[in-house]
């Protein structure tokens, strides 16, 4: 299965797993909130919109390799020096990132925050399955 559950991040987007050495396939980092202890749930109404939308999309083992990274909780998120806002310049969540080799090196190609993961021609588009 292409989704990577709790993905060990690396300090930087340059340091993210290239494919294979005869693939050009993408690698997507989607950043997501951490589970609520007591409901289990996310406590963003935002992820727990897109996350249905994500497993669909990245179930498959056609689909691309999809890095699932949690935020940490409500207060965690808000604090303005998190390392996800930080260092992986991250705005908002859900936010879905697509990553691809280019001249060596994983750089971003494009990204949908938020609503935007729900638009199904915009994720189609992002992901290449349109």
């Amino acid at each position: 299965m292409p989704l990577i559950k709790n993905f060990p991040l690396p300090a930087s987007a340059s340091e993210l797993p290239p494919p294979e050495p005869t693939s050009t396939d993408p690698f997507f980092l989607v950043f997501v909130t951490s589970p609520d202890p007591t409901t289990g749930q996310s406590w963003c109404p935002d992820v727990r919109a897109a996350w249905p939308v994500l497993e669909k999309t990245f179930v498959d083992a056609e689909a691309p390799r999809l890095g699932v990274v949690e935020v940490g909780q409500k207060d965690e998120w808000k604090n303005p020096t998190n390392i996800y806002r930080t260092t992986w310049k991250v705005p908002c969540i859900p936010l879905l990132i697509r990553y691809e080799l280019v001249d060596g090196a994983m750089v971003e190609t494009g990204r949908l925050a938020e609503g935007e993961i729900l638009d199904e021609g915009k994720l189609g588009a992002l992901v290449g399955r349109v």
